[in-house]
């Protein structure tokens, strides 16, 4: 496992991040069975747990509370909050009042009193940028948050945000978490040019572009019916749908990739995660297996680093700063909406 630091905290995280959303009913993982992906996790060398209030609704949270007795202190512990925590009209955003109270519930539910690298999930449009690095700020005095970050912000947010912070002498967003794979390179256009401006590091998840990139979907074919793609949260209609012009797109690179990955040597799965390392403003990739057999596969390719070669030829598939399904970008922006863009007479 490499390891390698965290923007210019000076904080050493792995290449590879243990993502736990699959903790809890979102993955039906039993507290035994993550136990057992922890302890996977911590002797392939994995220092970074990445979690979230919003998955399975706190289980996640719960459960690696449990598992991480007497071992809180080998770990760098991340977690996220702003995301929908109930049906209060404030039970979620990045207002104030609600990132006080969501991260006395993450502490809680981790049974810690800190947490090292706290995230919002999403821009909240409705909160002015400062008034949620003002709480932040405060949080970080307290001694609850050691760390803040973003998650799926876009470029000119990671800018406002940093330059708020300079002009207001606040904490500062040291990292940012966004979708990243071969198949949505979207972040290659600005916002990783804006992390490196900004000394931040980067965390990416949907490396294997929710399950396309393990090879295991094929275009036409019936999923498995306990695989991610056949359940509520992996939304099928969307993930392979044949009739889906962009899936179409995506399958049949996904089956130039797999021609690239036969002739490296390699499996597709350790491509498409090694693709992630090769970018010099990524610091980890998120590892979201759903069984230890997936963990344990995923491991395997830890150290696997491309040529420029094989690099080459990816970007002859899917060139740089492109992504062939908008879905994949992780979440559309309000000022897509047909009020925000259309005079309205």
């Amino acid at each position: 496992m490499e390891y390698r630091v965290l923007g210019n905290t000076g904080l050493k995280v792995s290449s590879f991040v243990l993502g736990t959303g699959t903790f809890g009913f979102w993955g039906n993982n039993t507290e035994k069975e993550a136990a057992v992906m922890l302890d996977e996790a911590l002797a392939g060398g994995i220092n970074l747990i990445d979690t979230a209030d919003v998955y399975s609704s706190g289980q996640s949270e719960e459960i690696l509370g449990h598992i991480l007795k007497g071992r809180r202190q080998d770990v760098i512990l991340a977690t996220k909050g702003g995301m929908p925590m109930g049906s209060g009209l404030n039970q979620s955003g990045n207002s104030k009042y609600w990132i006080k109270r969501a991260v006395e519930g993450s502490l809680r539910r981790l049974q810690t009193d800190y947490i090292d690298l706290y995230q919002l999930h999403q821009p909240d449009l409705h909160t002015d940028i400062e008034e949620s690095l003002d709480a932040l700020t405060d949080l970080v005095r307290e001694g609850k948050i050691r760390y803040i970050g973003t998650s799926n912000f876009q470029a000119w947010q990671v800018t406002e945000a940093q330059w708020t912070s300079e002009r207001k002498n606040t904490a500062r967003f040291v990292s940012e978490q966004a979708p990243y794979s071969i198949l949505n390179r979207s972040i290659e256009f600005d916002l990783l040019a804006a992390t490196a401006k900004y000394g931040m590091g980067v965390m990416v998840w949907s490396p294997l572009s929710g399950g396309l990139l393990t090879g295991k979907y094929r275009s036409g074919e019936a999923v498995a019916p306990d695989s991610r793609a056949a359940s509520s949260l992996g939304k099928l209609s969307t993930v392979v749908d044949p009739n889906r012009d962009e899936n179409r797109i995506k399958f049949e690179a996904v089956a130039k990739l797999q021609t690239l990955a036969n002739e490296a040597g390699l499996t597709l799965p350790h491509l498409a995660m090694a693709f992630t390392q090769a970018h010099s403003s990524v610091t980890s990739a998120i590892v979201g297996a759903r069984t230890i057999e997936q963990l344990r596969e995923t491991l395997k390719g830890s150290d696997i680093r491309l040529s420029t070669d094989i690099l080459d030829a990816i970007d002859a598939i899917v060139p740089p700063g492109v992504t062939l399904d908008a879905l994949e970008k992780g979440w559309t922006p309000d000022w897509l909406q047909a009020d925000k863009r259309r005079i309205l007479g």
